[in-house]
């Protein structure tokens, strides 16, 4: 794991964020390290409930399932330039979901709330499903907070998920 310097971000700490200086842009092949870094936080691992990838399987997921795939859309959020993760729809079955993972240095400061609105300008498809794990409250109520409304509980192994809809 890089150490608190390495990851992005880190400059960041205590800085006051205002909404410009949230945006959205399109994946680079660069930004992938810091996406890599975040999903092995473990905090984040902890709270999302998801496996980290190992290197490899994590880098051809996004290059060949993610970004590979022209029917996933998918953008980095940026926080004065600095990469502070990704916002990504795809359709599973008939459902189009929506997913988003923030660098640590990154949460409970506004920035997941203004990169999902801006994302959601975007991603036009409704119903929008999403499902984070049922611990993840800060997650469940961001989602929440954006319009998306409890339709149930879904299991994903032995851990239990909201599933919300944004209609």
């Amino acid at each position: 794991m890089p150490s608190a310097l390495s990851v992005p971000g880190a400059r960041l700490t205590g800085m006051s964020i205002d909404d410009d200086d949230v945006r959205l842009r399109p994946v680079v092949d660069d930004d992938l390290e810091a996406f890599l870094a975040y999903e092995h936080d473990e905090e984040a691992v902890r709270r999302s409930r998801f496996t980290p990838r190992p290197r490899e399987a994590f880098m051809t997921h996004w290059r060949e399932w993610v970004l590979g795939d022209d029917t996933v859309l998918v953008r980095t959020v940026t926080v004065a330039g600095e990469v502070a993760g990704s916002v990504v729809a795809w359709w599973d079955g008939d459902r189009r979901f929506i997913g988003y993972w923030l660098g640590r240095a990154y949460w409970g400061r506004g920035i997941g709330s203004r990169a999902l609105t801006l994302f959601l300008e975007c991603e036009k498809n409704r119903p929008l499903y999403a499902d984070p794990f049922n611990g993840n409250t800060g997650s469940v109520r961001l989602l929440e907070k954006l319009g998306f409304l409890r339709t149930g509980i879904v299991r994903h192994g032995e851990d239990e998920h909201v599933l919300l809809v944004l209609s």
